[in-house]
């Protein structure tokens, strides 16, 4: 079995929505004591204001949440996403397991190499997206968002009850760093003998970063280029000051959830409990190239979601840009040109980078079209929207 290191996840990045941001605080104690980093000193050192999201309390912004994003869009970001789920499966039919399991093909996975894939209940809701990443021939690692490892973990309990395999959930052991942004290879190029122009994208390699073993995955959910860092908790803040330190000449900033957001958002990622849910199955997301219907045996969820492929969504996700500065929120409802409800927002902010606003939202299949005028009802005046393609943003290279 693999002891260390782990690989990170690509996407899977829990983010800190909208909701989370607005409930933002810096320092005190609540009611339950969120759980902390091994870098919260570093944080705290850093003049970080924190956020409690899904049990732990996470950096939010050190600064600025704009200058985060910038830097990452122009320069580099630095960040702990410690508080992701890992959860391995070792044994015989582990990938047999995760075949029946998640709505992807596992077992197909090349060792070293990673997949996107979705986790459903039996009528096709979402219940969480997940990287899938193959440790070996017999051995895999799932990321989990967050708010729903614990969730995941039992749900691949009981799925792979009846496989030759184990299921440990590992969350606790592992700390996982992230530098994304265009100089991310110059940064981590003077700490690792690995020849990063070999690290392809969504795929692990182990080796070291500042003397330490680590999982180094071409991976992120920022839109930029990047790589994501698991390594053992005792070592992270040394590779977190290893990082600053090697990052100060190509702008290297740390980073918070904050901007996080605002990032996948222009990226057009989805970003659980907002674009995904239970409610909806990965089609209505625009997401039906994870469901692998024609992998042999059955899974959970195929019944409902070859229904869905064959009769098609009623509504779709779509991306939306305002020309005003007021950004479409999570909720608001969307219009069609006779005011009548088509649909609704599921993310929306002032796009630093493009300089407006943008949103993505659930709408009617006939109002899906870009190009199509529509409306957001904010506080009660009709905003106009058009329809656009996803996303909003894609990185030249």
């Amino acid at each position: 079995m693999t002891v260390f290191p782990l690989p990170a996840a690509g996407r899977p990045v829990a983010l800190a929505a909208r909701s989370a941001v607005e409930h933002a605080h810096q320092g005190g104690s609540t009611q339950m004591e969120s759980r902390r980093t091994p870098l919260h000193a570093e944080h705290e050192a850093l003049g970080a204001m924190f956020t409690d999201f899904a049990g732990w309390r996470m950096p939010l912004r050190y600064d600025s949440e704009l200058a985060e994003h910038h830097a990452v869009r122009g320069t580099a970001g630095l960040f702990d996403l410690t508080h992701m789920g890992e959860i391995v499966l070792e044994g015989p039919e582990a990938g047999a397991a995760l075949d029946y399991a998640l709505v992807g093909h596992s077992s197909a996975i090349g060792v070293g190499r990673a997949r996107y894939t979705m986790i459903t209940r039996a009528d096709g809701g979402v219940l969480d997206d997940l990287i899938v990443y193959r440790l070996g021939d017999t051995e895999y690692l799932v990321v989990a968002n967050a708010s729903n490892a614990a969730l995941v973990f039992g749900e691949l309990v009981e799925r792979a009850k009846d496989f030759d395999t184990t299921v440990v959930d590992r969350s606790t052991d592992y700390a996982l760093l992230a530098v994304q942004g265009p100089n991310s290879t110059a940064i981590l190029a003077g700490l690792t003998p690995t020849d990063l122009a070999t690290v392809k994208y969504y795929a692990s390699y182990p080796t070291e970063v500042a003397g330490a073993p680590v999982l180094l995955a071409r991976t992120g959910y920022t839109g930029e280029d990047g790589f994501e860092l698991f390594v053992a908790p005792a070592d992270a803040p040394a590779v977190w000051a290893a990082l600053l330190e090697a990052g100060k000449d190509h702008g290297l900033k740390p980073a918070g959830l904050g901007c996080r957001d605002t990032l996948r958002l222009e990226a057009g990622m989805p970003l659980y409990g907002n674009e995904l849910s239970t409610a909806r199955t990965p089609y209505h997301a625009n997401l039906g190239r994870v469901v692998k219907l024609d992998k042999p045996g059955d899974f959970v969820g195929r019944d409902a979601l070859a229904k869905v492929a064959e009769s098609g969504v009623d509504t779709t996700l779509v991306g939306l840009k305002s020309a005003g500065r007021r950004a479409p929120r999570h909720g608001y409802t969307v219009l069609d040109a006779d005011g009548a409800a088509v649909g609704e927002i599921t993310s929306g902010a002032l796009s630093p980078t493009l300089g407006y606003s943008v949103a993505m939202a659930y709408v009617a299949r006939g109002s899906a079209e870009p190009g199509t005028k529509l409306a957001v009802d904010v506080r009660g005046r009709q905003e106009p929207v058009e329809v656009v393609a996803l996303p909003f943003y894609k990185r030249a290279n």
